[in-house]
């Protein structure tokens, strides 16, 4: 047999796995800082004395006038955050917004010219498809985990108690301080923010959609928060069969099966219950929980609107008035 058509070996394999994994760390790593949380020590001027650490955490520039991505746990409430780049410069950062409900923050570090992320798309993730995590677990700056992802579309409860939706679940390993760091694809772009693991199980860390972190640092850049409309359901994307979508005529694949009502919700007195399939709202299709929260939006707070479902195999059309949500109200 030619030399040059030779099958790979394992050793081939091997290799071409631990290039890809270094070539998208190279890209990224740079980006990657560490956030150091606090109260300012004995109440004077944060700017000169820097934070008393109240905690720390992971996040990444996603700009480069200095607008860094991490989760809201990380600085929520924080009056002092110090950023420490890959460099080792030190600089302090002003919170621009943080979201509770989806534990995505916005931060400013007090620095231009900084080496920026690429966001990259979650929609076309796959399970099985190679993924790395980056941060600083226990302080040790800019560590590599690498995995693949495991799952899409799990529910993960966030610290507002909010059901997030649509959560990346992979195995590349996570420990404290990794919150709020990126996890990028072979091609080191960001596909995902870091924000949880379960213990004492091994191989169970979770990551916020980039499509989800984009909208939503949009809008926290743009207003410093965000106020959303409410319906009071937990759920996760599914398929659509193609004979369902052509006989309701359903110009979306997939769609958002409602697996939680809240007693006293919009949702539970428009009638809507566990295990319907949610498909559209108003006129726009709703493909998964993406949709959703981008269709939700403050303007659509106490006004009517049609809530498009499948219910048994049967298409229905309930009416809806969305409420504001309670952690979007506390700002």
């Amino acid at each position: 047999m030619d030399s040059t058509t030779r099958p790979p070996t394992d050793a081939d394999l091997l290799d071409a796995y631990s290039r890809a994994v270094v070539s998208a760390v190279e890209t990224v790593s740079p980006s990657v800082v560490n956030l150091e949380v606090g109260n300012p020590r004995n109440g004077s001027d944060p700017r000169r004395s820097g934070p008393r650490v109240g905690g720390s955490g992971s996040g990444f520039v996603f700009t480069p006038d200095g607008l860094i991505l991490t989760n809201s746990h990380v600085v929520h409430g924080a009056r002092a955050i110090e950023v420490t780049l890959q460099d080792g410069r030190q600089t302090q950062a002003t919170l621009v917004g943080d979201d509770p409900d989806t534990d995505l923050a916005v931060v400013r570090a007090q620095a231009q010219d900084l080496p920026a992320a690429r966001l990259g798309d979650s929609a076309p993730l796959r399970p099985g498809q190679l993924v790395a995590a980056i941060g600083n677990p226990y302080g040790f700056q800019c560590t590599v985990t690498a995995g693949v992802i495991s799952a899409l579309g799990r529910s993960l409860r966030s610290r507002s108690g909010r059901l997030m939706d649509g959560i990346i679940q992979t195995d590349a390993a996570l420990n404290p301080g990794n919150s709020g760091g990126p996890l990028v694809d072979s091609r080191g772009e960001v596909i995902g923010v870091n924000t949880a693991m379960i213990l004492p199980a091994q191989g169970l860390c979770f990551a916020i959609p980039v499509n989800t972190a984009r909208f939503v640092a949009g809008r926290l850049i743009k207003d410093g928060r965000i106020r959303r409309a409410l319906l009071g359901i937990g759920g996760q994307v599914v398929p659509l069969s193609r004979r369902i979508s052509r006989l309701h005529q359903i110009p979306v694949e997939s769609g958002i099966l409602v697996l939680t009502v809240e007693p006293g919700s919009p949702a539970e007195r428009a009638g809507l219950r566990e295990r319907d399939l949610i498909v559209g709202l108003d006129d726009q299709p709703v493909s998964g929980v993406d949709d959703l929260h981008r269709l939700l939006t403050e303007d659509r707070i106490g006004k009517s609107a049609t809530l498009t479902i499948l219910h048994d195999g049967e298409k229905r059309v309930l009416a809806i008035t969305p409420e504001e949500s309670p952690a979007a109200a506390r700002g």
